[in-house]
């Protein structure tokens, strides 16, 4: 007696190979001369913006632009005054989607941040109220003021895409893009952030006082415009959409990028880390913490961006070195020796830069 039912004799089945990986080059289609026009035309809208509200401070307006169309997070630094704010709003006012803006406090709570559910005595249920951050443009006031508890639930915004409100994942509208400002000068009442919080940043912008040619015309800017403030009614001119944001990062993942310039951003951050085809001597008497491969991402996003809002469709390794610094500079932690040298990131980036070989 048979152990199993007797299965109809079927033909054998013919041997089916296995599919070979399709290359990487075909991922996506080329840009074509109207994309790039249309992106250089995009991006001259934004920087037409940026005129009526800040004066000078033109690289940090460009970090801010090239990591719109990269699709990271920038944070700020600098003393109280440089109109930090006023650039985050500008960029957020550039684009007609949601905007807003958390003042961090020690005393914020991850729910002011993302939402939290209330209980609705008419339906006996409990109704989710989604918090501020879950806007296209979301501005982290004196991010540095939060504490480690507050930190952890944006981590998982930026990180993630999408927050848990009750043990319910919302994801959070695209594009969506942290824009985040510290004070680096006060101590009392501020809470580090962590490395790891850190590296989500694809950029870390660091503002200088203005000349004082450029400060006379932000007074005289102020004074034709009659207000400090400003917002969407303040501001008049054209504004890109949502759409044109993703058309934006969509066109940037389509720049060309070869391997030597691959190799060369990976090269950067290897030197960060002792390594490198040029190893830095003495590094490590300065450098604890080297970039970590995060970083080598960010530099061929943020040079894919740039090439395209130049108007090109292939990355060059000046897209590369000019955001090198914002990119490098947060990512690599000092001894304390270099600490007490006065050494800084900036330095090492410099060093790192001259001794890698450019393709």
């Amino acid at each position: 007696m048979a152990l199993f039912p007797t299965q109809p004799q079927m033909p054998p089945k013919p041997a089916v190979a296995a599919p070979a990986p399709a290359p990487a080059a075909q991922t996506a289609a080329a840009l074509t001369p109207a994309d790039v026009k249309r992106a250089r035309a995009l991006a001259d809208t934004i920087r037409s913006r940026f005129a009526l509200t800040l004066v000078g401070q033109t690289s940090l307006r460009e970090s801010l632009i090239v990591t719109l169309v990269a699709g990271g997070h920038v944070l700020i630094e600098s003393v109280p005054g440089l109109a930090k704010t006023t650039a985050a709003q500008t960029l957020a006012t550039c684009v007609s989607g949601t905007f807003k803006r958390v003042q961090c406090t020690p005393d914020l709570m991850p729910s002011d941040l993302v939402g939290t559910q209330v209980f609705d005595f008419s339906t006996q249920k409990f109704t989710t109220q989604i918090g501020p951050i879950h806007a296209n443009f979301v501005l982290l006031d004196e991010i540095n003021r939060s504490n480690a508890k507050t930190q952890s639930a944006m981590l998982e915004a930026m990180a993630e895409g999408a927050t848990t409100v009750g043990g319910q994942r919302i994801a959070l509208p695209r594009p969506f893009m942290v824009i985040a400002t510290e004070n680096p000068i006060e101590e009392e009442g501020t809470f580090n952030l962590p490395e790891a919080q850190m590296d989500r940043f694809m950029m870390k912008a660091v503002m200088t006082y203005p000349s004082a040619e450029d400060e006379a015309r932000m007074l005289a800017m102020l004074t034709r415009r009659g207000s400090d403030m400003i917002g969407p009614d303040t501001i008049t001119g054209e504004r890109i959409s949502l759409n044109d944001v993703e058309f934006l990062r969509t066109a940037a993942r389509r720049v060309h990028v070869s391997d030597a310039i691959m190799r060369y951003a990976v090269d950067l951050a290897a030197t960060s880390r002792g390594a490198g085809s040029r190893p830095i001597q003495g590094l490590a008497s300065l450098v604890r913490l080297g970039a970590s491969p995060r970083a080598s991402i960010a530099l061929t996003r943020i040079g894919q961006a740039n090439a395209l809002l130049a108007g090109r469709d292939y990355v060059v390794p000046e897209d590369v070195k000019a955001f090198a610094h914002e990119v490098l500079r947060h990512r690599i932690i000092l001894t304390f020796e270099a600490l007490a040298d006065g050494v800084s990131t900036d330095q090492i980036v410099d060093r790192i830069v001259e001794t890698v070989p450019v393709p």
